[in-house]
């Protein structure tokens, strides 16, 4: 078989097409995420909070004080706080849609019907259930 051959069964196998569809829709289900926490919940939690902005929140550890992050990330070192902060709410988000996802799919799987449980077996009943299949052959 040639590699070709080998490679063109490889990626038409439907395990490989199916990842390759999540991972695109989890890109494009990322970029929905992160348009929600930017463009929605953070200017809503900066509103609550007395208009922080979680965006420009940082702390210098080295170089001239600055009034943005931009600035401050020019001068030296800086703990970008405030992005860690957006991120986590990203992934909490993501986290919480996953879970729920996953919970969907759990409940809407068909369990099996339970197995009947069978009839305790009593041995004489089997032994004259085996006594009377043998008399009936007799006959």
């Amino acid at each position: 078989m040639t590699i070709l051959k080998e490679f063109q069964e490889f990626a038409l196998k439907g395990n490989v097409v199916d990842l390759a569809i999540g991972v695109i829709i989890g890109a494009a289900f990322g970029g929905l995420v992160q348009s929600i926490v930017a463009d929605l919940i953070m200017p809503i939690v900066g509103l609550v909070t007395g208009g922080i902005d979680f965006s420009n929140m940082f702390i210098q550890l080295h170089g001239a004080p600055a009034a943005t992050l931009a600035e401050a990330q020019k001068n030296g070192a800086t703990l970008a706080y405030g992005h860690f902060i957006t991120l986590l709410i990203n992934f909490v988000i993501v986290a919480w849609v996953l879970f729920m996802v996953v919970k969907a799919m759990n409940r809407l799987k068909r369990n099996p019907p339970p197995l009947p449980a069978e009839p305790p077996v009593n041995k004489e009943e089997v032994l004259l259930t085996q006594i009377r299949d043998l008399l009936a052959a007799r006959k």
